[in-house]
């Protein structure tokens, strides 16, 4: 009997200290794990490849430099060619076809429930549901034109608030005005419309403003956050403040072929594009500037400088961005990601019409609220510095995007510059990863279609690797596909071409006739993922 007793107080014991080990090291794991990051992914309209000072361009971009200085800049990252494919892509993790945007908006019942329906489809998932999952705090101030009418608005898609532009293209100081009679564009706070006051109102300043309040917000909750900050600048119309344009109004008279060469050869200094590559000729429909009239020159002149000033607001507002992060002492543990929707904008007119064909609009100032300019595909050509083509097209000036990651005390080296490919479908596959959270199956009772893209964070943290991974595109029967250095493109029902990306980035030498097998391995290829999203050309 003594000696069961014994034995008895023994095993309590031990119980005991083990569970005193089990609760320490529990108590232990939860003072060590890290706190999830909050993100802010920051996504510019229809602005080029080249348009950043930290990928070559003149127009000054401190800010976003500063985050390429702390962070990574990928010089063969990818969108989808054009804004509304590009969004879905993005925010979903899929291909623009199964995100149900295979194409643009379009209502709900206008057309059938698929690839071309015009919002987000039912069957995909967007980033801010997915980290919902994990407790976060979403966000989002910008333009969303994956959904014009409720439940497809980001309110219905997983965002706590959202302040901005649902529709498409808007006059930055007054969105009520139109020049075109049927237009309607709609603006939200949260879940309600909201018409901007039309006095003291500029769209970038006020995406910024209402981000910062969201930020503030954001820092009094026990939660990470997530941010979609997606401007419309530098979007035409060409809108911006005079103050703005002043500072750039007469740098442009030197024209856009010599602006193209300084861009590129600051390009190659930085690495950007390797040594071996050759600037792509000028355009088709573009002039040579030095064959244009005086007037015409000065009218150019005055464009372009309205769009470098709306790159250049763009960029103040990620600066007050970063600094009220700093002020808020949440810098440190928040990833920002940074690139554009397509290249430049070739739409129009090669010399800067406004929408509806006008070269001048009248009395109007232009970059004024009652201006409404594009700067011309000659401006375009620009851009995409140094690639062909423009917005719309599966050329690298329409799908080239400049990215830039930065990570703080975890990018493997700050100020570095990646060759790896990439594409925004790999976005929600890295957030994930990074946040640890689980991509879903199903959501709401349907069946979530999986994502297509692949974690690019152990690229972050130091392991280049080699991607041979294939990626598709395509639009308005624009179409491509890229396999290791090998990519295949042609523009709507014209034939295919292939280019070796490695040894001619700009596809300026078809190599199609020489390689037949590889063009038909990946003409195959292409065809069975068109056919498995619902490509319907």
């Amino acid at each position: 009997m003594k000696n069961l007793v014994q034995f008895i107080l023994f095993a309590l014991i031990v119980i005991s200290q083990l569970s005193c080990t089990s609760e320490t090291k529990q108590q232990t794991s939860g003072q060590n794990e890290e706190p999830k990051p909050n993100i802010i992914l920051i996504l510019a309209d229809d602005m080029g490849y080249s348009d950043l000072s930290c990928y070559g361009s003149e127009i000054n971009t401190p800010n976003i430099d500063k985050l390429a200085n702390e962070g990574i800049r990928f010089t063969q990252f990818y969108n989808a060619a054009r804004c509304c494919p590009t969004r879905a892509s993005l925010l979903t993790g899929l291909y623009p076809h199964q995100a149900g945007m295979g194409g643009m908006v379009n209502k709900p019942r206008e057309v059938p429930e698929g690839p071309y329906q015009g919002y987000l489809s039912k069957h995909s998932v967007t980033i801010a549901e997915v980290l919902k999952q994990a407790n976060y705090y979403t966000v989002s101030s910008g333009k969303w034109h994956v959904g014009e009418e409720r439940p497809h608005w980001p309110t219905d898609r997983g965002f706590d608030n959202y302040y901005g532009l649902i529709s498409g293209a808007a006059n930055y100081f007054d969105i009520s005005k139109t020049k075109k009679s049927g237009v309607v564009r709609h603006f939200a706070i949260d879940s309600t419309e909201y018409m901007p006051p039309n006095e003291g109102f500029y769209m970038t300043n006020a995406i910024t403003e209402n981000a910062v309040k969201y930020l503030q917000k954001a820092a009094t909750k026990d939660q990470p956050f997530f941010m979609y900050l997606a401007y419309t600048a530098p979007h035409w119309p060409l809108h911006a403040l005079q103050e703005d344009i002043d500072l750039y109004k007469g740098k442009y008279l030197k024209g856009w072929d010599t602006p193209r060469a300084e861009r590129f050869d600051r390009m190659l200094k930085m690495g950007i594009i390797d040594k071996n590559q050759d600037l792509s000729e000028r355009n088709e429909g573009v002039t040579a500037w030095n064959d244009l009239s005086e007037e015409e020159q000065e009218r150019m002149d005055v464009l372009m400088s309205i769009y470098a000033a709306q790159v250049h607001r763009l960029d103040q507002g990620i600066g007050l961005i970063m600094n009220e992060l700093k002020r808020l002492g949440q810098a440190e543990n928040t990833i920002i990601m940074f690139l554009s929707d397509n290249g430049g904008s070739g739409e129009n007119d090669a010399m800067g019409s406004d929408f509806w064909g006008n070269f001048w609009d009248g009395n109007a100032r232009p970059g004024s609220g009652e201006s409404y300019h594009t700067y011309g595909s000659s401006w375009a050509n620009l851009s995409n510095t140094p690639f062909r083509y423009y917005k719309k097209d599966t050329y690298e000036g329409g799908i080239a995007t400049p990215f830039i990651v930065k990570w703080p005390g975890k990018i493997a080296q700050k100020g570095s510059i990646t060759h790896s490919v990439g594409h925004i479908n790999d976005v929600m596959a890295t957030i994930c990863d990074i946040t640890g959270v689980e991509y879903p199956e199903s959501y709401k009772n349907n069946t979530i279609i999986p994502m297509q893209g692949k974690s690019f964070a152990p690229l972050l943290l130091g392991e280049e690797t080699a991607n041979m991974r294939e990626i598709f595109w395509e639009h308005n029967g624009n179409r491509a596909a890229r396999k290791g250095d090998w990519k295949l493109v042609a523009k709507k029902d014209k034939v295919w071409e292939l280019y070796n990306l490695k040894e001619d980035r700009t596809e300026s030498n078809n190599l199609i006739n020489d390689n037949k097998e590889i063009a038909e391995d990946l003409i195959k290829n292409y065809e069975t993922w068109a056919k498995e999203v619902g490509v319907n050309n």
